[in-house]
């Protein structure tokens, strides 16, 4: 199976910018309310926010949720199977920060890092129905 044909089709993006804040609801209300997007998808958990999503009014969309420490930013890529990027991962040498793990929303994740410190999530969820 070829990488576009394990990416399949469906709604939204096929990559996602994301971003980690201390005060994920704080920035929920400045990239709404402030800033113009629409809150298409907020999982709420023990330590904050699991997983959000918004979209701009324009197309596209951002994913956050609530860290710990400071983070900059991440790149979420959609994948039929993470299992396989794991194993080619792995397989790569690649530090493998997560994974394979289920989410309670919904997808199964595989986070990696490459060698200049970036972090890449590889799931099969694939976000939300525009305007839904």
């Amino acid at each position: 199976m070829s990488d576009e044909q394990m990416a399949g089709g469906g709604a939204g993006p096929g990559v996602w910018p994301c971003l980690g804040y201390r005060d994920a609801e704080g920035a929920l209300e400045f990239l709404t309310g402030v800033l113009g997007f629409s809150e298409a998808l907020t999982v709420r958990g023990a330590g904050g926010v699991v997983h959000g999503e918004v979209r701009w009014p324009e197309g596209g969309g951002l994913m956050f949720g609530t860290k710990e420490e400071a983070v900059s930013g991440w790149v979420y890529v959609v994948t039929a199977d993470p299992d396989r990027v794991h194993a080619r991962a792995v397989a790569g040498g690649a530090r493998v920060v997560e994974g394979p793990v289920d989410t309670d929303y919904g997808s199964r994740n595989v986070t990696v890092v490459d060698p200049e410190g970036n972090t890449f999530t590889f799931g099969t969820y694939r976000g939300t129905e525009p305007g839904g």
